[in-house]
């Protein structure tokens, strides 16, 4: 309390709190982008306002946040591209956080799936008329990914490594020609600070964002141990938890054929399937209600 850690939140549900922690990582990786003028030495940070962005393995959980973030926060760029390998979840991502919302927010948003293209670098910069990005995020930590993201940077081109290695040796080459010649940059984030947290959670009140979209299993406290231990093996994105009701680890996607023999699901998947198949303030409160009390 000392230092200004109890942070007040007023949204309407409670598992939007559990996610200010996620998307105040996506926030910092946002700000701890920057960019400089040729003959200064100051650093301007974040994003580069109105310019060409591109979020390389970008629809996964955390990725779906920071295309989220990108849409609706007051510095956007011009033009989004995200890509990755996974055509289910690109399609995921495309319906969610739709080419028609952007647009309504002056964003430019182009998904691109880069699985078997022999040259996706010179594909993603002829979107942006040939030329390289000025903020690419790699949201996966794979050699050839942080590669296509250094070959992606134009002059003053800030790529932010977002994914975080297990593997304390990871390493990938970059241009240092580029960084000489070009003023190229590359920063990596770890977590957000306390600011970033605050954003988050403003965000979230005033539902400029809804990063509802990274929950994709819910569950109680009883699976907790479970889901943990077996984390690697679930698909899918974050798995939200309500510590007062017991109930095994669910997909959202498997609401509907569960509530089949089940009441709860029914109903459950009922409200989630008239929010887009997202989960919601509304299916939160309907299931503390209902749910087993542990």
């Amino acid at each position: 309390m000392e230092l200004n850690c109890l942070l007040p939140y007023n949204g309407d549900a409670y598992f939007y709190g559990s996610l200010s922690e996620p998307m105040s990582c996506i926030v910092g990786g946002y700000h701890a982008c920057y960019h400089t003028k040729n003959g200064s030495y100051v650093h301007h940070m974040g994003i580069k306002q109105g310019g060409n962005m591109a979020i390389l393995a970008g629809v996964g959980p955390m990725g779906l946040g920071a295309i989220d973030y990108a849409l609706h926060n007051d510095i956007r760029p011009s033009l989004l591209v995200v890509t990755d390998i996974d055509a289910a979840r690109l399609e995921r991502a495309s319906k969610l956080l739709t080419v028609e919302d952007a647009a309504k927010h002056g964003v430019k948003l182009i998904y691109v799936n880069t699985s078997g293209m022999e040259d996706p670098v010179t594909y993603i910069k002829e979107l942006n008329g040939g030329n390289g990005y000025d903020d690419v995020l790699v949201y996966a930590p794979v050699k050839p990914v942080v590669e296509q993201g250094d070959a992606l940077l134009g002059r003053d081109g800030c790529l932010n490594f977002f994914a975080g290695p297990t593997n304390p040796a990871f390493a990938a080459m970059f241009n240092f020609y580029n960084v000489h010649y070009s003023s190229t940059h590359v920063v990596g984030t770890s977590g957000g600070n306390v600011d970033d947290m605050k954003e988050s959670i403003k965000m979230m009140e005033t539902k400029a964002i809804d990063p509802a979209v990274m929950i994709t299993h819910v569950g109680g406290l009883d699976s907790v141990a479970e889901t943990t231990l077996n984390l690697p093996h679930i698909p899918g994105g974050k798995k939200l938890v309500y510590t007062n009701i017991s109930m095994p680890m669910t997909a959202i996607a498997d609401f509907e054929k569960l509530g089949e023999a089940d009441p709860l699901f029914k109903k459950l998947a009922q409200i989630v399937n008239d929010n887009n198949g997202i989960w919601c303030a509304e299916a939160e409160k309907y299931l503390l209600a209902n749910a087993k009390a542990i």
